[in-house]
């Protein structure tokens, strides 16, 4: 066949297969309520024969009107006696009628403990399907994308087993090792720069050396660039500062820095990369430049936009992002997290203070919780939830969950805002993850755990006839990794000056009280910088009161400090009153997952 008339042929079949989704799209979103129906019926029908849905009287019931009545609106706690079961050996049928596959990594307990999602073989088929639906989406607002490459920096994390032996990982480690992604049919939408070894590799430098010295070499082929979380590229683009020297290296005799030593990762990146010194002559050009503003379109110069995570947590590396690529379009495709996929956006090119997400109705089960109810209703009064088709423009919610795989009723702990609807499905703006006060990259620190650690810290200081007086904290990211800051405003009694290495002991003792999620990224993917403590002038948090009281119009007898503060001027006012700062002197211990399966670390899509 003529090379034109293939290339045709590939053209219409790729356009078939377009308008083949975006019909789908059409067809769940316009039939939303039939399909949780039906959605509904399937979980309850398989799963009829289960200990939990028999111990809450269930009796093989599948209509959704006996199913909301019988079984309770629960969160992790609620369910983690039953999955500790499973997790230590027990048979699947406590919680699903299909074997469990293995279990998802998710944000924290109370207790710093890893949550452990259940899931079972076919949940891959629903997760692949919905990311086939997301480049048909783009393609009808950045056309072509398939006459090019994506420069996507995908890592795996360390994996564990439980005390019964199913694996334990984070949700995207157990996708990218699945044979639904590495066993691919070739995609032209994502036909990705870095081969598959060196996402797979768990040297998380290896890893990030070998992807970006192929997203280098490729360079005008790439039309669009991203990592899961805004802080991964951020972090990507950093690597890039500090090793563009030995990188231009390679690109300019095609070989490989000795320090990569895992033989699949060579061999994969020696098949890609040929000497190319005009390459590496543009590249040093420009990184060797004083200003690195816009580099990524000045290197990748047929990029069209940034794919990351920017919603919630992640809002906070827009100008860092907007300033490496000189304000390229920075797109959210799609909504899930560990417990289940959800959502794609529908408007990828919105901003981000924008995004709106589509649920798709076939994914699970949704409900949703109005956030105003209170949530200690006894069971006399149980809380009423709201089906997907029945939520109301502009209210909030907490999303609720019913999954195939063993989840009835579930709180995901995502605060959530009806923007919109795309035919009867709702489009929700992610608002916040509940209870959350801290994240630089997939930590989730909430305010019980912060003050248990700054607790524990403070006990430091009473041999100095010294104590805390008021605190609160800021997720700082004007440096790369970001890290904690906490300011603290201090008594003593005592004449005796405090020594400095006290301090360093006080943010030490703060970071080992931290949840392993946390001191994972701090000890092994070294995303989050060392703990500091400011210590702030004394009458420092009168003075934020008194701003508050001014502009935000609560009264003396309704204010109380916040234990995290993101309010540009609240935060300059108390940097205005630091007198002095210090910083963790060493990481804080982590058990690597291999020794303890809970302690592993998380990536959740929590926002995008």
């Amino acid at each position: 066949m003529p090379e034109a008339l293939e290339s045709s042929s590939d053209e219409r079949n790729l356009e078939e297969s377009n308008n083949r989704i975006l019909q789908f799209i059409e067809d769940v979103t316009t039939n939303a309520g039939q399909v949780q129906e039906r959605v509904l019926d399937a979980i309850l029908s398989r799963n009829a024969g289960v200990e939990y849905l028999l111990r809450h009287g269930l009796n093989g019931r599948t209509d959704g009107e006996t199913f909301k009545k019988l079984i309770p609106v629960v969160t992790y706690e609620d369910v983690k006696p039953d999955i500790d079961r499973v997790a230590n050996g027990e048979p699947s049928s406590i919680i699903c009628s299909q074997p469990i596959s293995e279990f998802l990594t998710s944000s924290g307990t109370s207790r710093g403990e890893r949550k452990l999602m259940p899931t079972i073989e076919e949940e891959l088929e629903r997760k692949t399907l919905l990311y086939s639906l997301l480049m048909p989406v783009m393609n009808q607002f950045v056309p072509d994308l398939h006459k090019g490459k994506a420069m996507y920096f995908l890592f795996v994390k360390e994996e564990a087993r439980t005390p019964g032996g199913l694996l334990a990982r984070p949700v995207l480690t157990s996708y990218h090792k699945s044979s639904y992604f590495k066993e691919r049919p070739y995609d032209p939408y994502t036909d990705y720069t870095s081969p598959n070894e060196t996402i797979l590799c768990t040297d998380s430098f290896q890893s990030m050396y070998s992807q970006m010295l192929c997203g280098l070499w490729y360079g005008d082929q790439v039309l669009c660039v991203g990592a899961i979380f805004a802080s991964a590229f951020i972090r990507a683009i950093h690597f890039l500062e500090k090793h563009w020297r030995l990188l231009c290296h390679d690109i300019r005799t095609g070989t490989l820095n000795p320090r990569i030593t895992d033989p699949s990762v060579r061999e994969a990146v020696a098949r890609i990369v040929k000497p190319n010194p005009e390459l590496a002559e543009f590249i040093e050009k420009e990184c060797g430049k004083k200003s690195w503003k816009g580099i990524i379109p000045r290197i990748w110069r047929n990029t069209k936009y940034i794919e990351v995570i920017v919603t919630g947590a992640m809002s906070q590396y827009i100008p860092t992002l907007n300033y490496f690529g000189n304000d390229l379009p920075l797109v959210c495709t799609m909504y899930a997290s560990s417990e289940c996929y959800f959502a794609v956006n529908l408007n990828p090119l919105s901003k981000p203070s924008e995004v709106a997400y589509t649920i798709i109705p076939t994914m699970a089960y949704f409900e949703f919780l109005p956030v105003s109810r209170e949530l200690g209703v006894p069971e006399s009064n149980p809380v009423e939830l709201v089906d997907l088709v029945d939520v109301k423009l502009g209210q909030e919610y907490e999303l609720v969950v019913t999954t195939y795989a063993g989840l009835y009723r579930y709180r995901v702990g995502d605060i959530l805002r009806v923007a919109g609807f795309k035919n009867n499905a709702p489009q929700f703006n992610f608002v916040c993850r509940k209870n959350v006060a801290l994240s630089i990259d997939s930590d989730k620190t909430d305010e019980v755990e912060l003050h248990n650690a700054v607790k524990n810290a403070s006990n430091i200081l009473l041999p100095f006839d010294a104590s805390l007086i008021e605190y609160t904290s800021h997720a700082n990211t004007s440096t790369i990794p970001g890290n904690y800051v906490l300011y603290w405003e201090i008594t003593q009694s005592s004449e005796n000056p405090i020594p400095p290495y006290i301090f360093e002991d006080c943010c030490l003792a703060v970071e080992e009280s931290l949840n392993s999620v946390y001191r994972q990224c701090r000890v092994s993917d070294k995303s989050i910088g060392p703990l500091e403590i400011r210590i702030v002038e004394s009458g420092t948090f009168d003075k934020m009161m008194d701003y508050a009281i001014a502009n935000g119009g609560s009264s003396i007898n309704q204010y109380k400090a916040p234990r995290c503060v993101t309010h540009a001027p609240i935060v300059e006012l108390l940097d205005s009153r630091v007198m002095s700062n210090y910083f963790s002197p060493k990481p804080p211990k982590w058990a690597p997952g291999h020794k303890h399966w809970n302690t592993i670390n998380v990536v959740t899509y929590h926002g995008c």
